[in-house]
């Protein structure tokens, strides 16, 4: 059973493609996985209703920041707005600050259509 749906947003295709290609297969993979199991290993809330997927391959901790978006009654969809690689322990508050503003810019749109 999955609980939602993940879609990607162009910053968040253009941050994948620039990964090699196991590296982008272990992140579907745990995408994939978090869709089915709920775990905050892999899906966590960090704050102002932004959430991570978390990854570590190769040494590398992976995050791609996403939201919810419930505005379909028919689908639950996980919106992943970016990624980065993680240097520290916190994840940056720009980061954080940008996904609010890609969130902010689907909703916009979402509403005009």
């Amino acid at each position: 059973m999955r609980y939602f749906e993940t879609r990607f947003m162009d910053e968040a295709d253009e941050f994948i493609a620039q990964l090699d290609s196991k590296t982008a297969k272990k992140i579907f993979y745990n995408i994939d996985l978090a869709e089915q199991t709920n775990d905050p290993k892999l899906f966590k809330k960090l704050q102002f209703d932004i959430w991570e997927f978390r990854t570590k391959f190769a040494g590398l901790q992976i995050r791609l920041l996403a939201f919810w978006d419930k505005s379909d009654n028919k689908e639950t969809l996980v919106i992943a707005t970016h990624g980065f690689i993680k240097k520290v322990d916190k994840v940056p508050a720009n980061e954080i600050e940008r996904a609010v503003r890609l969130r902010d810019k689907y909703f916009e749109r979402k509403q005009k259509k």
